[in-house]
């Protein structure tokens, strides 16, 4: 039933107006909301039938109003409902309009809940809030502190020293000069190419922090700088060693530290490049003024020579100067390599024809002993030198009871704090094997080492004793060994001392019971390395009575009673004083062989090959070790006499030094060699 009542009440007029269209007339945009306020003109209209039907639709306009704004305005249509009073069209007055037909009960009841399922879908769509917005001062204060971390970082990585000496505050306070630049660059960039590069810049950054690590710890321990041509697969001798130091779980942990370490490095490297190249991009104009003023302040620091609080200059272009150091080694091993292959062929004695090599050594037991570390701050350092001295004064006195003299001198080593190999094979070759590369060259050369002059007089049988190799060792071809006695050959059951695999007093027992005990051929030519005092020095051996020695399971005790090698390495005066302990063993040992076992027809030669690390021996300590000659026949140390070495088995502080590369052709020339280049 129609909601308006007809002024003129007509059957066929009802009937026409259902049927009609609704008007398509635009609505005014001045027309009111209400359709009650639309005066009656017509003059077949009555008052208050008037009257009436304007509070019918009243009460149709609040309806549409409460179910939906947009029925409401179309009930109010000014077109529709002036059409239903102007007086040519009475009849059409009547006739059910839009607005009628919108503001039906159950038209605005699908229009509602339309809306209502419009409004809840919406809702569904829009997302929560994120925690940024719910608590935007902490996300902003967080974004300044990954902000300000990342600056840090990428300043420490353009800063970092070479070496742990120089990590000083002041060195951080400077101005550097490949950030300015880097800003430059990236400001100049659109946005793909900026973060790409940022990215890159990061993550090389991160890589020249690892390398200056890597330099801190060769410096530390070897006593000289890392080379990134050559020095790479000198790390798993480190794992090796924290393997035999510290444990096979202590070892893994720290290597998988280690591989995380250097995974965050150049992730976070990379990512605070790029974000502070974001940054400098959402600021560019004010990023571009503070670059060109951090430039100008940069050229009138360096021109003015000006230095912060801690005396480093305030212009640093240290990340380039490390690159450049880097570059040079790697130059500079290129062009050793080709000078060195060179040098190694030209040999004195390469020529030498058998029956004039070594002459005056012949019938006799030559040894030639590396004891590990021996260096001159054992004798020297007044935290170690007391022992040590007062050690080498009662086996100078227990040679001269056992009818044995001494002379003793100075050699530098190729090495410093270890790599020992180095030191071994410079004093065996006569060439200075300073570097991994130069090992490498040598070994795969023709260059006379003094085992193999030994063995190609056809008089001597050749062998080594080497309880630190454990792996195999295709060098003792080249060092002209006949047989080479490692770790597993000696049959050692007790336990290791840290890297030493066992101890030097059973290495000399397993040697004298394996060659020299033993009735030979010829006489013997021998290699022998003791490792008791190869770092961390903890725990260490102790000297037991001969007859116990056994399989070397009574040191089963000893080893389990010393002390822990953390607690002694990184504690200075703990290193040097247990440094000291073991130099003082292993001499002992090697000169309680010798008095028990050594002849008439022995003769040794025992030296250090190399300085201990700088933690022990000081960072501006030399590199020399002390070498001495023992024999029983007083015509081998004539031999030497103008060598002007020290009676007994301290040399003097005034002895000669020699660069140790020197001794072999010293010593072959000694006992009669000719030379034929």
């Amino acid at each position: 039933m129609p909601l308006f009542t007809r002024i003129i009440p007509s059957t066929d007029a009802t009937t026409d107006a259902t049927t009609e269209a609704p008007s398509t007339e635009t609505p005014s945009p001045d027309t009111d909301d209400s359709a009650t306020e639309t005066p009656a003109v017509s003059e077949a209209t009555d008052a208050a039938d008037t009257a009436a039907e304007a509070g019918a639709a009243t009460e149709v306009a609040k309806a549409g109003a409460a179910t939906e704004p947009s029925a409401a305005t179309e009930v109010t249509e000014p077109s529709a409902a002036t059409k239903a009073t102007e007086p040519t069209e009475a009849g059409a007055a009547t006739e059910p309009s839009a607005a009628t037909e919108v503001t039906e009960p159950g038209a605005a009841t699908e229009v509602t809940a339309a809306a209502e399922a419009s409004a809840a879908a919406e809702t569904e769509k829009s997302p929560k809030p994120g925690w940024r917005t719910r608590r935007p001062t902490v996300a902003r204060n967080l974004s300044w502190a990954v902000t300000g971390l990342s600056a840090l970082l990428v300043l420490v990585a353009l800063q970092l020293p070479a070496t742990a000496d120089q990590i000083r505050l002041s060195e951080f306070f400077r101005i550097p000069a490949e950030a300015i630049v880097a800003a430059v660059v990236l400001l100049a960039m659109p946005r793909r190419p900026r973060v790409i590069t940022a990215a890159c810049i990061g993550v090389f950054l991160g890589a020249l922090t690892v390398v200056n690590l890597l330099d801190m710890g060769y410096v530390e321990y070897l006593g000289r700088h890392f080379n990134v041509m050559v020095d790479w697969e000198l790390l798993s001798d480190a794992q090796s060693y924290l393997t035999d130091s510290i444990g096979a779980v202590g070892s893994i942990a720290t290597t998988l530290g280690v591989i995380v370490l250097v995974l965050l490095l150049l992730v976070g490297t990379g990512l605070a490049t790029v974000r502070l190249s974001n940054l400098l991009a959402r600021h560019n104009a004010g990023a571009t003024k503070a670059s060109l003023i951090a430039g100008t302040v940069w050229i009138t620091c360096m021109s003015l020579g000006l230095t912060n609080f801690g005396g480093a200059p305030l212009a640093s272009n240290h990340a380039t100067a490390i690159v450049e150091a880097h570059v040079q080694r790697v130059h500079n091993s290129i062009r050793d390599e080709a000078v060195f292959e060179k040098l190694a062929k030209k040999d004195p004695f390469a020529k030498t024809p058998p029956d004039q090599l070594v002459p005056d050594l012949r019938g006799k037991d030559v040894i030639f002993t590396f004891i590990e570390s021996y260096g001159r701050s054992a004798i020297e350092d007044p935290v170690m030198s007391p022992g040590v001295d007062r050690t080498l004064a009662d086996q100078t006195q227990a040679l001269t009871d056992a009818g044995f003299a001494a002379k003793s001198g100075w050699l530098t080593s190729a090495t410093y704090g270890g790599s020992s190999w180095l030191g071994h094979s410079t004093f065996l070759s006569g060439l200075w094997i300073s570097t991994q590369q130069r090992y490498r060259t040598l070994v795969n050369s023709d260059r006379l080492t003094l085992p193999e002059v030994f063995r190609r007089t056809d008089d001597f049988r050749v062998v080594g004793v080497m309880p630190g190799v454990q792996k195999s060792w295709p060098e003792a071809k080249f060092y002209g060994l006949e047989k080479n006695y490692a770790a597993k050959d000696l049959g050692y059951k007790g336990p290791k001392f840290s890297w030493s695999t066992m101890p030097d007093q059973y290495t000399l027992e397993a040697y004298q019971r394996l060659e020299h005990g033993r009735k030979q051929a010829k006489p013997l030519m021998s290699e022998i390395i003791l490792t008791s005092s190869h770092q961390p020095w903890a725990p260490l051996p102790k000297t037991v009575p001969q007859d116990q020695l056994g399989d070397g399971s009574v040191f089963n005790a000893i080893q389990k009673a010393g002390k822990d090698p953390k607690d002694v390495l990184y504690d200075g005066t703990k290193a040097k004083e247990e440094y000291g302990k073991s130099i003082q063993y292993s001499v002992t040992s090697l000169i309680d062989w010798l008095t028990r076992y050594g002849t008439d027809n022995t003769v040794l030669v025992f030296l250090g090959d190399h300085q201990p690390m700088a933690r022990v021996s000081g960072n501006d300590a030399s590199r020399d070790v002390p070498v001495s000659v023992v024999a029983k026949d007083p015509k081998i140390l004539d031999k030497i006499s103008d060598w002007n070495w020290t009676d007994g088995l301290r040399p003097a502080d005034d002895a000669p030094v020699w660069k140790m590369d020197a001794f072999r052709d010293k010593f072959l020339t000694a006992y009669g060699s000719t030379p034929h280049p």
